[in-house]
């Protein structure tokens, strides 16, 4: 097992080193020494999460005759083992809707920086916003890179001079004035969702993580909650899927005001009346008649001011 600096485990196979960057490393099945340095230890974490299934569970001698699909399934599945379930699902989105039409039939070997520039080139034609293409080049330079990394290509075509800043420009997010505010409490007021809108007025909660909220999380005592996950339900394989904030920052301990209090007692009193709860949700905060989470949908759909 590697250490850090201070001597706390890394796991196998990583060690920081004297100037502080992380570094992973493997023997692959050809007897090959694999290694990967970097400031970051989720980086190389990652990478070797990444390269060893490969190594295991695929022939890297045959990977430079395979179609951009057949690549982009090896990679997509490895990243079900070791990214959250959005990640997955917008990696797949991207490919399907604007990277596959270009290069799908190619061999891998064959995608050159002119071929990657027409799929963002496209997609700005098409009408699409600056920060979806480059969410689709993220998917397609992480999937190219993972080539490269492996030894399938000698350089990730996806490179700085294929430009992806183009497109529509994204809609400014701007803070609900008090006025607007007032207005839309005003508009849930009776609606079976009231006490959900009113709480993340107050708190600023994510939809996952209002979802995934529990009353383990709550401190009545000293006025707090913390943020530990996200929820949210996957229509496609029709069930909830549980994992980690968003980001690093998404852990937090938020003081709750009075009011964001007396909507949790108003909450805990609504879910004492429901005629059933399932053990699986008696602990969940927000439920809805049937004694189970609300969906996500749901909320973004209900109520329009």
């Amino acid at each position: 097992m590697g250490k850090d600096l201070k001597g706390k485990e890394l796991g196998e196979g990583i060690v920081q080193r004297a100037n502080g960057t992380y570094q992973a490393r493997f023997v692959d099945k050809f007897g090959k020494r694999r290694q990967k340095k970097s400031k970051k230890l989720q980086e190389v974490r990652q990478w070797l999460a990444d390269a060893t299934y490969i190594d295991k569970h695929s022939d890297l001698d045959q990977a430079a005759d395979m179609l951009v699909d057949a690549w982009f399934e090896y990679w997509i599945g490895i990243k079900k083992q070791t990214v959250r379930p959005n990640t997955v699902r917008n990696y797949s989105e991207r490919y399907e809707r604007n990277i596959k039409s270009v290069i799908g039939n190619k061999l891998l070997t064959d995608v050159k920086p002119v071929h990657c520039q027409k799929i963002f080139s496209n997609m700005a034609e098409e009408g699409y916003k600056t920060t979806t293409i480059y969410q689709t080049r993220i998917a397609l330079y992480n999937m190219l890179e993972f080539a490269k990394e492996n030894d399938v290509l000698i350089n990730n075509p996806c490179k700085k001079s294929v430009k992806s800043d183009m497109g529509k420009p994204s809609e400014k997010k701007e803070a609900l004035t008090i006025d607007v505010q007032k207005k839309f409490l005003e508009a849930v007021v009776g609606y079976s969702y009231e006490n959900q809108y009113r709480f993340v007025l107050q708190t600023g909660l994510r939809t996952g993580e209002l979802i995934g909220l529990k009353w383990s999380d709550i401190d009545f005592k000293n006025r707090t909650m913390k943020i530990e996950r996200t929820m949210e339900y996957r229509y496609k394989v029709g069930e909830w899927r549980v994992g980690p904030p968003k980001s690093k920052s998404g852990y937090r301990t938020i003081p709750l005001t009075d009011e964001a209090i007396r909507i949790l007692e108003n909450q805990k009193a609504k879910n004492k009346s429901l005629k059933l709860v399932p053990i699986e949700w008696s602990d969940t905060v927000f439920l809805c008649r049937k004694g189970t989470p609300v969906k996500n949908s749901t909320y973004e759909s209900i109520v329009t001011v």
